[in-house]
């Protein structure tokens, strides 16, 4: 699907990088056929380093001839970097953002000629292959181009397709954002544990694995979540004591309260993108 396919990264950050290494690793192109526009001559050098592919300063070099330009840039820098990249990517050139929040509107407008574009909101476990992507695309966006969108995604993890952009903001707030969650989640068990009198590196690993063997267990099972919880919470146990504190203390509600500030903002830097 992506032989002999050309792809141009505008930006060489955390996950342009992340993108790269999963193309590479899933021996979807060879590092000949990706190109990174960096201004960093750190990072440039870097990228080129861990990776074997061709790096630049210029994002119109970048993008000359590609096939596939993916726009991996902040989204407080995405209208001055639309505005350098305009008239310089073929009309039928497949464009990818993965900047949050920035509309296709937006990124229509800036580039112009209608381009075929997708917005794609991934997260940072795409990093070791194990993300979730959510994206949509415009009806300019061809078969091919969608499944190539799709292969490209998938190297990074799992992928779901939405016809309504309306729902990009909504994964931003979920899976987008929610890895920083479950980051505070294991941050504070991990402080408790220490604060029982485990050793740091203890209470690390302890904690790391509970996460992840809970994760795991979930997934195999296909049991609803609830069913899980309640298979280990005995009546009048230390589980059923822990799961009332929780309640208790509004776990819940704070963090419907963060998910939906998340979405809000995230909806709000889309207006802001868009004027």
């Amino acid at each position: 699907m992506l032989s002999n396919r050309k792809i141009a990264f505008i930006g060489g950050g955390v996950m342009g990088e992340a993108i790269t290494r999963s193309l590479l690793r899933s021996n979807l192109v060879q590092p000949n056929a990706i190109v990174i526009a960096e201004p960093l001559e750190a990072r440039r050098i870097k990228l080129a380093g861990d990776f074997g592919i061709r790096v630049t300063a210029s994002n119109t070099e970048a993008v000359e001839g590609a096939h596939v330009v993916i726009l991996s840039v902040k989204p407080q820098v995405m209208l001055p970097v639309l505005q350098g990249l305009r008239g310089h990517i073929p009309s039928d050139t497949l464009v990818i953002s993965i900047a949050a929040g920035v509309p296709i509107r937006r990124i229509a407008e800036g580039l112009g000629d209608g381009h075929p574009i997708v917005r794609a909101m991934p997260n940072t476990p795409a990093q070791i292959g194990e993300g979730i992507t959510g994206w949509t695309c415009t009806p300019a966006v061809t078969e091919t181009q969608r499944e190539q969108a799709r292969v490209i995604l998938q190297c990074m993890g799992k992928e779901v397709f939405f016809e309504d952009e309306h729902y990009l903001d909504m994964v931003t707030a979920l899976s987008g954002t929610g890895p920083a969650y479950v980051f505070l989640f294991m941050e504070a068990l991990i402080d408790v544990a220490v604060h029982l009198g485990f050793s740091r590196a203890v209470a690390e690993y302890l904690v790391m694995q509970t996460v992840k063997g809970s994760v795991d267990y979930a997934i195999q099972s296909g049991q609803h979540v609830a069913q899980l919880r309640n298979q280990v919470t005995s009546p009048a146990g230390t589980t059923a004591e822990a799961l009332y504190i929780l309640e208790e203390g509004g776990l819940r509600t704070v963090l419907a309260r963060a998910v939906w500030a998340a979405y809000e903002r995230s909806v709000a830097l889309g207006k802001k993108a868009a004027e």
